[in-house]
């Protein structure tokens, strides 16, 4: 193999380096070579895949959207598949040209070239080849289609999925502007490849960088250093970029959160309160209530037929077991697919039930191919009942192809969303924020079927899908309005005005709940609820750009701020010089530990030696007038909370104040016990509100 073919990528700009093909002693021996800080291994990533703009409480007439004129002129650069720049999402009416120190292009690539892009697409690049060796910007999966509409999509009337959800999707900054970076194909993102794409966007000049893509279950975060992906992101951040990543889609387990560092912003994914409610009537005349996007062709219902359990699978699906009959599936797989094969074998019918309680109370629609709906858990558990009670039990379909809104409570954070504690720093509380990220409307690619089974030979310019992956998006879009309307605000700006505009509330004023924890306090037994969502599942809660766009105080961070929390983590000299080249070590740290980075959030830790925390914060007034904040407090269980002042009286804009904050606990407590609170400055006009988790080690 010649050296050019080696050679895979270089990086300039968020870092300075390259990707290439080494064999276990190259790298060994290049690990060692002075001045070089780092060698990774290239792991793979994976992405973790009209109503919610409006959920978000974003509005024409008033708020973020006229505020920051729609986001006008930002441009967000998305990591991912790619994109289908035929897509009336991206249509640039209206738009005027990009500006001037923009200096993205759009490659020449099979099947794409320049004039694919427009004043809306502005940039298309790729660095990840798709299966067959193809390189091209041109999206073969839908995903990276979908993020892109969901955060600048222009407005585009009479869209929906086979007739669900029909009305005008739109994203969040339908205005902003997009540049694509594909460094994913239809199984994996490359970790050379999303360096490659990061370097690439931020060389180009995008504001915002979306990435709905994380390491996968069973790879746990590694410590920043040792995280390319942390280490380019940093570079980001040091040139202004916001970048937003998605949280993962492996909760409710604790500690399934990914792309924890404090520089990105990571987002969970929630409910919206719109459903596509279809029936399942049982032999005995009880009802079971689903969700299914089976066309609108098929409005109407089903004879009854026999139910009986499955696997599902490809190589079960033998006609004398299927034919004429409705496969309740016992396995959670990608139902559509599995409706494909029994369809080809006579097959009537596909139920996919929930296994796990962590989707226990809603769930992801699914475009069937066949008459088909999906349960939730608890949906689920009414159907075991009837079918273990009779000895051939049948049921029926009822489909109404209706898009309920405002009738279910919502939002709540999904069952598959990732939580936390920080499996790297826990005193850095994760996710974030949560976004709508359950059953998405956006745009699609003409070369992907709306099922991700590669049996589906249909395809639609719009798609209904799920994941973080459609959460991260909504985050992205917000943080371009706020670009727009304060193009000065530091990354860390932006995200505090996200966190402390949070609501940890529904739509009805009541506590956000968890879809994947549910559990009575009395015994500790699973029954069959939902609890409050903790920050550990929501973060500060769900994003309500409005307010963002005033949050009226900041917590502000700086390069050097970061620089200090890795010091206080003990890297050594050469771990640091993989974030800041040249540096001949640290010369300070955080006083009182990681917990003292001036984040938005507070985690103090109770160890066996000490059974009192003080922690300091710092916020910066930007809003222009001045104003008096007073603190109130709501104190986590077991623990007494003491902020010091409880008044800060700002005179001017950008003017700074600090507070300290005591955390003493009054109670004994399990080791690995969490209890939470929130600490919130408020006066007439705003509310900066910080959640707080206080955790005994001992």
């Amino acid at each position: 193999m010649n050296s050019s073919s080696r050679l895979l990528h270089t990086y300039g700009t968020v870092m300075h380096g390259f990707a290439a093909r080494l064999t276990e002693e190259e790298s060994r021996r290049m690990s060692s070579t002075p001045g070089v800080s780092g060698v990774y291994r290239s792991r793979m990533r994976f992405t973790q895949t009209t109503r919610s703009p409006g959920f978000m409480g974003l509005h024409e007439e008033f708020g973020a959207w006229p505020d920051s004129e729609l986001g006008d002129g930002v441009i967000i650069g998305f990591i991912d598949t790619g994109i289908w720049p035929e897509s009336a999402s991206f249509n640039d009416t209206g738009l005027g040209p990009v500006r001037s120190t923009w200096k993205g292009t759009c490659v020449a690539a099979e099947g794409f070239n320049a004039s694919s892009c427009n004043n809306k697409l502005v940039g298309a690049k790729v660095f990840a080849a798709e299966q067959d060796g193809t390189l091209t910007p041109r999206d073969k999966d839908g995903h990276g289609t979908h993020v892109s509409g969901t955060a600048a999509g222009s407005e585009v009337r009479g869209a929906s999925l086979f007739g669900f959800s029909r009305g005008t999707a739109r994203g969040v900054a339908p205005r902003a502007r997009i540049a694509m970076y594909k460094a994913c194909n239809r199984e994996a993102c490359p970790e050379s490849s999303i360096v490659a794409a990061i370097d690439a966007a931020v060389s180009d000049g995008v504001d915002v960088i979306s990435m709905s893509l994380g390491l996968g279950r069973t790879d746990g975060n590694p410590a920043f250093y040792d995280d390319v992906i942390a280490v380019a992101t940093f570079g980001a951040e040091r040139r202004g970029v916001f970048v937003v990543l998605s949280g993962g889609n492996s909760g409710p387990e604790a500690s399934s959160v990914v792309n924890v560092a404090p520089w990105m912003t990571t987002v969970g994914a929630a409910t919206t309160d719109r459903v596509f409610p279809a029936t399942l009537k049982l032999g005995n005349g009880a009802v079971v209530t689903g969700q299914s996007l089976y066309p609108v062709e098929a409005q109407g219902g089903t004879s009854m037929v026999p139910l009986v359990y499955s696997s599902c699978d490809k190589y079960g699906m033998i006609p004398d077991n299927v034919t004429g009959k409705v496969l309740v599936c016992k396995v959670e797989r990608n139902y559509v697919e599995s409706g494909i094969y029994a369809q080809s074998v006579g097959g009537a019918g596909i139920v996919g039930v929930q296994s796990e309680a962590r989707f226990r109370d809603a769930v992801d629609a699914q475009a069937f191919t066949l008459p088909g709906l999906t349960l939730s858990y608890i949906g689920r558990t009414k159907l075991d009942a009837y079918m273990s009670s009779v000895p051939y039990p049948v049921a029926s379909f009822g489909f109404s192809c209706d898009t309920v809104t405002g009738e279910n409570r919502a939002p709540m954070v999904a069952g598959f969303s990732s939580h936390g504690p920080n499996s790297v720093v826990a005193e850095i509380l994760k996710p974030d924020v949560v976004a709508p990220g359950v059953n998405i409307l956006a745009a699609w690619s003409g070369d992907a079927p709306p099922s991700y089974a590669r049996e589906d030979a249909r395809r639609v310019e719009y798609n209904i899908v799920s994941g973080t992956s459609m959460a991260c998006p909504h985050v992205a879009g917000a943080a371009a309005l706020i670009k727009k309307r304060h193009g000065d605000w530091t990354p860390a700006m932006v995200r505090s005005a996200l966190m402390t505009t949070a609501t940890p509330l529904d739509k009805n004023g009541r506590r956000i709940l968890d879809n994947g924890v549910g559990y009575d306090s009395n015994n500790g037994v699973d029954d069959g609820t939902c609890d409050n969502a903790t920050p550990l599942a929501a973060g500060s809660g769900l994003v309500l750009p409005r307010l963002a766009m005033d949050p009226g105080l900041v917590y502000d961070l700086g390069t050097q701020d970061y620089v200090d929390l890795l010091c206080t983590l003990n890297y050594t000299t050469e771990q640091m010089r993989r974030f800041v080249p040249g540096t001949n070590g640290c010369a300070r740290t955080l006083p009182g530990g990681a917990a003292n980075l001036n984040y938005p959030s507070l985690v103090a830790v109770f160890d066996n030696r000490t059974s009192a925390r003080t922690l300091m914060r710092t916020v910066t007034k930007v809003s222009a007038q001045a104003e008096t904040y007073n603190v109130t407090v709501a104190a986590p269980s077991g623990v007494n909370v003491t902020v010091t002042p409880t008044t800060l009286v700002f005179r001017r804009q950008n003017e700074k104040k600090s507070y300290s904050v005591e955390f003493r606990s009054n109670a004994v407590k399990p080791a690995g016990a969490w209890e939470f609170g929130h600490i919130t400055w408020e006066n007439r006009k705003h509310q900066v509100r910080s959640p707080v988790a206080v955790l005994w080690e001992n």
